[in-house]
């Protein structure tokens, strides 16, 4: 059980909705090195255990909620070098797909049993922490096992769990702190960053967001264009979405309720995110499935779409209607992301001696990319990330880095362009570091060391 606690005077952002502030960091007053039954003696699938540090283990985020995390140290001179902080978006996916097929030190390979190092990997200039959140995602549970929850909730949560990381690993409580995360990551981060940033003990020098949801409506009329200007939409139907969905020189493909703008609007989606094509990069084949698509896999019900884009759209989501009227002897349900396939970091964290490595009860479900029941109950309180930047730009101290790759479309690059200037990274999807793993990690290294681009 995770007990109630206490937070510095002033430090809750506001959020409406929040009940008692409530702390995990029990025992305040004592400092101790990290925790020796939280680390990694021996990881399955490499050829050679890596030299540096590593830990995985649970951090309470509230009472009841326990969030699975998995931590680096930095190849050289850890004690020296930043503490980052990596999430995975969703909402409801985990940050092990990043630990695994990005960024971090050791690269799951296509058998699902071998792991190889990554020669991009961020932990060589950084210790990074990798958390899988919210409750219900990957290895992280709640021991009610009620996984409703909401934006800010989430935020409360992150900022538990790294208060309680910060207790256990004391050596780095004042090293030079980053947020960083992608995709749904975009809402997560500054939102966390709120709390963070009003927190004196914590040393919070920026955040970064690669391909971030930052504003649904930015998001969803800046994907028109950038599906017009990639030669998706014929000229006949951008010609319908101009004159039915456009007025005194401003189009809204976001919330329109012109049912004629609504009809352009389904076969635009259906081409988009229907269609096969990779909405996570314009131009790489599309593996597992898509979004708005469904399947059968063992007792599995497997589904694609995370319900980011077009949320305000009339039968957006008539997948979902579709879902619950399968056969019931069905009852399981799995969410993979659209176009990626997820066999291999799953039959790797599902692995028994994996999990006994990583320290994970064997009372905890098996490890899937995405929780399903996560996403489906998530209650989205944000539709724009406005007010957490202007926070966080008027304070003045804190770096601020939002990239993207110019080929995704889940959170395309000019959305965020159009919301922030932005570093957009050229020939990469929506996972920069598993794209274009050196532009990506150069980039992180001249963020982290506050060096020009």
């Amino acid at each position: 059980m995770c007990p109630p606690g206490s937070l510095p005077a002033g430090a809750a952002p506001g959020a409406a909705g929040m009940g008692p502030v409530l702390l995990c960091a029990l025992l305040l007053g004592l400092s101790r090195a990290a925790p020796r039954d939280h680390e990694v003696t021996f990881l399955p699938g490499l050829a050679k255990q890596p030299s540096f540090r590593h830990f995985s283990g649970y951090l309470c985020a509230g009472p009841g909620k326990h969030l699975h995390y998995w931590f680096v140290e930095a190849q050289s001179n850890p004690q020296s070098s930043p503490l980052v902080l990596w999430l995975n978006g969703g909402p409801g996916c985990s940050s092990m797909e990043g630990f695994l097929k990005e960024h971090g030190p050791f690269l799951i390979q296509p058998d699902g049993v071998t792991l190889k190092y990554n020669d991009y990997a961020w932990n060589k200039i950084a210790n990074v922490l990798y958390l899988e959140s919210p409750a219900g995602v990957g290895f992280s549970y709640s021991e009610d096992k009620k996984y409703a929850t909401n934006d800010t909730e989430v935020a409360h949560n992150n900022y538990l769990a790294l208060k309680e990381f910060l207790r256990l690993f004391p050596e780095y409580s004042k090293n030079d702190l980053f947020l960083t995360g992608e995709s749904y990551g975009g809402v997560y981060i500054p939102t966390l960053a709120e709390w963070v940033m009003q927190d004196p003990s914590l040393n919070l020098k920026g955040i970064a967001v690669g391909n971030g949801l930052s504003s649904y409506e930015i998001n969803d009329n800046s994907l028109v264009y950038f599906a017009y200007y990639h030669g998706l939409l014929g000229t006949e139907l951008w010609r319908d979405l101009q004159a039915f969905c456009c007025s005194q020189g401003k189009c809204n493909f976001h919330d329109n309720s012109n049912l004629n703008c609504t009809l352009k609007m389904e076969e635009m989606i259906q081409i988009v995110e229907e269609s096969g094509l990779n909405i996570y990069n314009l131009y790489a084949p599309c593996d597992g499935g898509v979004p708005g698509s469904m399947r059968y896999e063992g007792d599995y019900l497997i589904t694609h779409d995370l319900g980011n884009s077009f949320i305000r759209m009339p039968m957006r989501f008539s997948w979902r209607q579709n879902l619950f009227r399968m056969p019931v002897a069905r009852k399981k349900v799995r969410m993979d992301p659209p176009c990626t396939n997820s066999t291999a970091p799953s039959m790797y964290l599902n692995s028994p001696e994996v999990r006994k490595a990583l320290h994970i009860s064997p009372d905890v479900p098996e490890w899937q990319v995405c929780s399903f029941e996560v996403n489906r109950s998530y209650k989205r309180l944000y539709m724009q990330m406005n007010d957490q930047y202007l926070k966080l730009l008027g304070a003045t101290k804190y770096r601020i880095l939002v990239y993207n790759g110019d080929v995704d479309m889940a959170c395309n690059f000019l959305g965020d362009e159009w919301f922030v200037d932005s570093l957009c990274q050229k020939g990469a999807g929506h996972m920069v570091p598993m794209d274009r793993p050196l532009a990506a990690f150069t980039m992180f290294s001249r963020f982290i060391k506050n060096e020009p681009y």
